[in-house]
């Protein structure tokens, strides 16, 4: 069996394990899940060890038909990009697991729901990064919506139901338009005589497109991205859903989930419409740079920690995206870095944040004052998911945040010099609010907090440790990552521009 194949299968036979578990053994369910999702990790870990960095094109291939009538294949590989995506999504996984120990017995469903769906969403969100039929994309793409409604409406708090129906309702409209394209795209590919949905063939028809099809059929794609990423304006519904999901569920859908978006503008919007990608350019990277500040300005007003969490990571999606379409190789790479490092950093936040608001029970940022004498482990873990937040030099998020900018500036200056001003926000809405939850008088209420049990800091400690350690030694990830980057901005036609310098008289 292929190895992708096996990776996905994992959850699942976890899921049934979990089925046959009896319904009042809860710590069993919990174990069973546990040991899934760290054996899921293992060989994620062990896949990334045997990819050969030097190799271009996918990995680890493996196609079996399965409609034949419409030239759908079961078609699984990874490039760089997709298996450093799919290395965050094992890796989060079981410290969500560890992180949330006791989050899925206040729902509305059993123990046992909460762990099938989230082992159900580990199959999807693996599926969908190692997809290479567009077909079975979709299908990924839109299955995953499913679990993280049920996680979210039936084990979340607030406004729960309406949250959940928005983000359903926002995921859906997306959906449609991109199967829309799909359709489109197959139609037009069997015109030609190619009836399939890989992605290799696909990548070759906009020879014979005209200008407008190629541009209808790559909004579709994007639209779908853009609202998944999410992008502003499409952006409304992550707010909501943050503020309702349990903080486990926070971290997959915004550390892992949202990135579907931008891996779907680099696998399919750049490969499949290389010509509409150059069209849409401009306007792609306004709507970023205007993404990276108003995220940044609600952030800065906001008074709940979920939320703040959510606003920032609307401006850290607006960098990824100026950095995938600023058709630089050192933008690609910088902005497929910092969707790993994104992962990591919004894990630290939205954990500790939900070990501080179950210790509070209240969410609200001004109820957390004077958190570093009480309780010093948590409010140092919560600084230091903060200050990687804002791109702190020796963090991770500031490598990949700076080649971003450098890959941007070489190419579109203003854009990258107006994203700039993203980072002096950044430590606004990071320094102001750890000011108030952190230091100062104690709030009343505060003084009893217990710190972080061996149990939170076994969970924190690995997601502390990889945003210090990336951020002092980047190279492994990026020895993966920047061939498939080079590939893939040589495909659209573009070269990395030249350092210019002016003779001196």
């Amino acid at each position: 069996m292929n190895i992708l194949s096996f990776l996905m299968l994992l959850p699942l036979i976890g899921t049934a394990f979990i089925a046959l578990a009896p319904k009042t053994n809860v710590l069993l369910t919990k174990q069973i899940a546990l040991v899934t999702t760290i054996l899921v990790a293992l060989v994620g870990i062990y896949m990334t060890i045997s990819f050969d960095f030097n190799a271009k094109g996918f990995q680890f291939v493996e196609s079996r038909e399965w409609i034949p009538a419409f030239g759908i294949k079961y078609a699984l590989g990874v490039d760089g990009i997709a298996l450093v995506l799919i290395l965050m999504s094992v890796l989060l996984t079981p410290i969500v697991v560890v992180a949330g120990w006791n989050e899925s017995e206040g729902g509305r469903w059993s123990p046992k729901v909460f762990y099938s769906l989230l082992l159900v969403l580990e199959t999807m969100m693996i599926g969908v990064f190692a997809s290479t039929d567009v077909f079975l994309f979709y299908v990924f793409f839109e299955a995953m919506l499913v679990p993280v409604y049920f996680l979210i409406g039936g084990f979340g708090s607030g406004e729960r139901a309406a949250a959940a129906v928005k983000f359903l309702l926002y995921s859906l409209f997306g959906g449609l338009l991109m199967l829309a394209s799909i359709i489109g795209i197959y139609v037009m590919a069997t015109r030609y005589g190619n009836r399939t949905f890989d992605i290799t063939t696909l990548s070759q028809l906009h020879t014979v497109l005209t200008p407008m099809m190629e541009n209808v059929l790559f909004l579709g794609f994007f639209i779908a991205f853009a609202i998944k990423a999410p992008l502003w304006p499409l952006h409304t519904w992550l707010p909501d859903a943050a503020k309702s999901a349990t903080p486990g569920t926070s971290v997959l859908l915004l550390g892992v989930l949202d990135k579907v978006g931008t891996f779907g503008m680099i696998r399919y919007c750049l490969t499949l419409f290389p010509e509409a990608s150059k069209t849409f350019t401009p306007m792609i990277i306004t709507l970023a740079v205007i993404s990276i500040l108003y995220g940044a300005f609600l952030a800065i007003g906001a008074k709940d920690i979920k939320r703040l969490i959510a606003y920032t990571s609307i401006s850290h999606f607006g960098f990824i995206t100026m950095g995938i379409f600023a058709m630089t190789s050192q933008g690609m790479s910088g902005s497929t870095l910092y969707m790993f490092n994104h992962g990591f950093s919004t894990a630290a936040l939205f954990l500790v944040a939900g070990f501080m608001i179950t210790r509070r029970n209240s969410s609200t940022i001004s109820d957390f004052g004077g958190l570093q004498r009480v309780t010093p482990i948590m409010a140092w873990s919560f600084f230091i998911a903060g200050l990687s937040s804002l791109a702190l030099p020796g963090l991770s998020s500031f490598v990949s945040e700076f080649l971003v900018l450098v890959g941007t500036f070489t190419r579109y200056p203003v854009a990258a010099v107006i994203a700039t001003f993203g980072i002096v926000l950044a430590a606004l809405y990071i320094l102001i609010p750890v000011q108030r939850a952190l230091h100062g008088p104690t709030t009343p209420g505060n003084e009893n907090l217990s710190d972080l049990t061996l149990r939170e800091k076994i969970a924190i400690a690995p997601v502390i440790a990889t945003i210090v350690v990336l951020g002092f030694y980047p190279s492994p990830l990026l020895n993966i990552i920047n061939p498939a980057s080079q590939t893939i901005i040589s495909q659209q036609g573009f070269s990395d521009p030249a350092p210019t310098m002016s003779e001196g008289k």
